[in-house]
């Protein structure tokens, strides 16, 4: 009765006139950035946090917009992964394995119907498990004192390679770095300048907002200018899709893959760390296994292999959400960007959110609900105007992704200091990706650094300087023994999770 209660709040909250509209332009503009190969959900975020601040949205209507494009995007990757066999981002690259197949055979169109309606089941059915799961969490963390959070915080940076990855070294280079930015500015416990060397401009610290927008958007935009804009991509047969509905067999013989798909990828997005990209790998693979174990139908055009890590992934970004709401920890690198979004509103996720914040948590909650049946509603009869937004050439995108981050930041700030910082992280994430030197830690490093450092120092104060205080209750053992296992796993696992992709991909080259 209280989740009821709660949620009808939320939906008091969401139904207003502005609110609907906000969702859908987010939902819109998130389906044509995911549509786009290599934006993704992360810098379609990223991109349109100026514009949320610029123009002076409040906290609900911000997070309506931020998280309606979160999963627009995740909707509209799969646009190029079936019509392209180019994924939109990671997580959809399993949904190239049948359904670009499935294009080749002259059924994109009930491709892209069939992975919308997927994409709506698991993001539908994460947001249950969020406003289900989330609150039960916050009891737990309540549990929590100074040496479980700092214990807590270093389980975010542990993770944050992610189970595909191979190359913790470099992951925690980039956490170190980023609590490098977090130690710049005026001290607040003593007063002492740190790394400021005497600008005025930095005694209050790196706005985080410019290092998400720099690293993020404007490094896509030095990439871009490395390459020439390269428009190889382009075809001409891209928006003839044919018949633009899944016939009722298609998707009756793809229900029982819904379901094992949607458990799959809600708890891998629940992990922190482990995030879309395992939830879609697991879906697909658990799916393969289940129902064609031989490899007769699926990287051939299967309609279950189009289902499975469609749902598997959106269902992964709504458990993403759920650390980052209850415990102030982000899932995924998305969710890490939205952390951002809610500190720079002055709301500090975690176990109080729920408590100071209703309206909002569950504002958030009911909008994700109502973005979800609108990006159905969009998906299906405009898959055809989404699929155009391919042929956009990227020497035109990519100014206007410029224009947009500069205009948003001077807006915000008004300082043209701000600018030249917005750029030297545009340069440092260009130069980070060439080096394969992941971003998302950065970014956790600059958002999480100050709150880490103040949770030690606590620690410090209230043990009299002992520091087996961070090890002083079962809470906080079991916290550095996840995160001890979170940073091993990828090194362990990793390169099999890799090259069980790179299997999948291979079979199916050799299928063509």
């Amino acid at each position: 009765m209280e989740f009821l209660s709660s949620l009808g709040v939320g939906f008091d909250a969401a139904l207003t006139f502005s609110n609907l509209g906000i969702a859908l332009l987010g939902a819109f503009l998130g389906t044509m950035m995911g549509a786009l190969p290599g934006l993704g959900p992360a810098n379609g975020v990223a991109i349109l946090i100026p514009i949320a601040f610029s123009i002076g949205l409040g906290p609900l209507p911000s997070l309506i917009l931020m998280t309606s494009v979160y999963y627009g995007a995740m909707y509209g990757g799969r646009i190029s992964s079936i019509l392209l066999n180019i994924p939109g981002d990671e997580p959809a690259m399993m949904t190239c394995l049948d359904g670009y197949p499935m294009a080749r055979k002259g059924m994109a169109g009930e491709a892209l119907s069939l992975s919308g309606i997927a994409s709506f089941i698991g993001a539908i059915a994460a947001t249950f498990g969020l406003a289900l799961l989330a609150p039960q969490l916050v009891k737990i963390a309540l549990l929590f004192g100074p040496a479980e959070y700092f214990a807590l915080f270093t389980i975010a940076f542990a993770t944050l390679g992610g189970i595909s990855s191979t190359n913790q070294a470099k992951a925690a280079f980039a956490a170190a770095f980023g609590l490098a930015i977090a130690m710049i500015g005026v001290d607040t416990q003593t007063g002492v300048q740190r790394f400021t060397f005497g600008e005025v401009h930095l005694f209050d610290g790196i706005d985080f907002l410019i290092a998400i927008v720099g690293l993020f958007a404007l490094s896509e935009v030095f990439v871009f200018l490395e390459h020439r804009g390269s428009d190889a991509h382009k075809d001409e047969s891209i928006g003839k899709i044919g018949r633009i509905v899944a016939p009722w067999s298609m998707i009756r013989s793809c229900i029982p893959t819904f379901g094992r798909s949607t458990i799959i990828g809600f708890l891998s997005g629940v992990l922190p760390g482990a995030g879309a990209s395992l939830g879609s790998f697991l879906s697909y693979s658990v799916e393969k296994q289940i129902v064609d174990p031989s490899g007769k139908t699926f990287g051939k055009g299967d309609p279950r292999g189009v289902a499975a890590p469609e749902v598997g992934n959106n269902a992964a970004a709504g458990g993403a959400l759920v650390p980052m709401l209850a415990l102030g920890v982000p899932g995924s690198g998305t969710t890490a960007v939205l952390l951002a979004v809610l500190l720079s509103l002055n709301i500090t996720p975690g176990p109080l959110l729920f408590s100071q914040n209703p309206d909002v948590v569950w504002g958030l909650i009911a909008a994700l609900f109502i973005a979800n049946v609108m990006l159905l509603i969009l998906n299906i009869p405009l898959v055809g105007l989404f699929s155009r937004v391919l042929l956009v050439p990227v020497h035109i995108l990519m100014p206007l992704v410029a224009m947009v981050s500069f205009v948003g930041i001077y807006g915000i700030s008004g300082s043209s200091f701000d600018l030249i910082l917005m750029v030297l992280f545009g340069v440092v994430g260009w130069l980070f990706r060439k080096l394969d030197i992941p971003l998302v830690p950065i970014i956790l490093g600059i958002l999480l650094g100050n709150e880490m450092e103040v949770n030690l120092r606590r620690a410090m104060t209230l043990s009299d300087g002992d520091w087996l205080t961070l090890v002083g209750s079962p809470l906080a053992i079991t916290l550095w023994v996840l995160a001890i296992i979170g940073f091993v796993a990828p090194m362990v696992f990793g390169r099999k999770v890799k090259k069980a992709i790179a299997e999948e991909s291979d079979e199916i080259a050799v299928g063509d």
